[in-house]
């Protein structure tokens, strides 16, 4: 059984800069499983945010991250990292690491993923 566990979440000021990592288990991941990150803010929908592919090869970014958010992997770890810099209090949500191990691309759809870790917070104060 595959288990997401997302850790690093807290408090930051607007501005401010903050990591958020994924620790993945449960099987051997191959090199076309997509790690994503979605966001969802109360009252709101989940959202996508990043995903990549475990080899690296294929990345996507939402537009209101681009330039400010980074994804990357420890593959000997399997681990995801978002690096999340000039944060925005619009930033602040619960953050959610998911797998897709079916569809060997990247896609943005929540419902595209297979696997949910249970979320950490991220709050960007003004």
């Amino acid at each position: 059984q595959v288990q997401l566990v997302e850790s690093g979440g807290g408090l930051v000021q607007a501005g401010g800069s903050l990591i958020v990592s994924c620790a993945a288990s449960g099987r051997t991941f191959f090199s076309t499983d997509v790690m994503g990150w979605f966001r969802q803010a109360p009252g709101k929908e989940r959202e996508f945010v990043v995903a990549t592919t475990w080899s690296g090869a294929s990345t996507l970014y939402a537009d209101s991250v681009k330039g400010r958010f980074t994804i990357s992997r420890d593959n000997a770890k399997n681990t995801v990292y978002l690096q999340m810099n000039s944060l925005k209090p619009e930033d602040t949500g619960v953050y959610y690491c998911a797998a897709d191990l079916v569809g060997r691309r990247v896609r943005v759809r929540p419902r595209e993923y297979d696997y949910w870790g249970q979320g950490t917070q991220v709050t960007v104060s003004s």
